[in-house]
């Protein structure tokens, strides 16, 4: 299986500094950079992140790391993947989630019609599958219609769609309808357990996923944990210990990493834990470091 290992940019981090981002990940010879949907703050929204990456690269591919996707329409999702693909093949990589990660930013992804997240992600879901496979596409569904509906040129390549999530439904929804699988707070033992749940569960769905379609966001904090990110911990997954989830410098990513590895989680997205005072130097260390555990 391949592992790789690619990165977000650290928290907070400025819009206006993407361009040294991308330029020094495409320069150090890094796999992958993945941009959060962070709406309040001063970082580059994904969609529009991942084009002026992919605009100014040749080799780094870009993902998002995750967007959301109930509360965006699937015809418009499927137009944008379709436009990125076609200006850089093999390079784009989505990844979405059910809601926003900060509580107040939900309102900004209004559902339509009267039902829950999960059943307009699953609908979702489906109808952009079609989009991206099918050159016209009619569908009926309980909260999306649309008749003879066409995005043009699909992509050449199918694109792997990628989901985040690590309950019960949202391990469900992988295994049913999704290419890969992008985790964030969980231990290599929970993360192995998630990973064979989705194996299951695709199997009774009669789908396959491939075996190194697994991957985890990684928090690597510098010296200590930032209490922000200790409280999201806590937030996340109630009672965990921040200590065992977010590693403390390079050696302990290091060996998260080979732990993950044995769980059969191949894919990581490695970010600060929190602020760096120059981030092409944190760039420069994470090749040096983290870049050679890949196969």
């Amino acid at each position: 299986m391949k592992v790789r290992i690619g990165i977000a940019p650290p928290p907070g981090e400025p819009a206006d500094r993407l361009p040294g981002t991308v330029d020094r990940a495409e320069e150090l010879g890094i796999d992958s950079l993945w941009l959060s949907e962070l709406v309040y703050g001063p970082s580059a929204e994904p969609v529009a992140g991942m084009a002026y990456a992919l605009a100014r690269t040749t080799r780094l591919k870009v993902g998002t790391g995750v967007a959301i996707l109930p509360g965006r329409h699937p015809v418009l999702v499927a137009k944008q993947l379709a436009s990125l693909a076609a200006l850089a093949p093999g390079r784009v990589l989505p990844a979405f989630g059910l809601q926003p990660a900060r509580p107040e930013e939900r309102a900004l992804f209004p559902l339509p019609g009267d039902g829950n997240r999960g059943a307009v992600f699953d609908e979702a879901m489906r109808l952009l599958r079609l989009l991206l496979t099918q050159d016209t596409v009619t569908f009926k569904g309980e909260f999306y219609r649309v008749e003879d509906a066409h995005i043009g040129p699909r992509p050449v390549k199918p694109l792997d769609i990628w989901l985040g999530g690590s309950g019960p439904a949202a391990l469900r929804r992988v295994g049913r309808l999704a290419d890969g699988w992008l985790a964030s707070f969980l231990t290599p033992e929970q993360a192995g357990a998630g990973r064979a749940a989705i194996m299951a569960h695709a199997e009774e769905a009669g789908r396959e996923i491939e075996p190194d379609h697994y991957g985890i966001s990684l928090a690597v904090a510098a010296e200590a944990i930032p209490a922000e990110v200790a409280a999201a911990v806590r937030r996340r997954a109630p009672g965990a210990d921040p200590a065992a989830l977010v590693p403390v410098g390079w050696p302990a990513a290091r060996e998260a990493v080979e732990r993950y590895v044995a769980q059969g989680i191949t894919k990581f997205v490695v970010r600060p834990a929190g602020p760096v005072p120059d981030t092409g130097e944190w760039l420069a260390e994470f090749a040096a470091e983290m870049s050679p555990l890949q196969t």
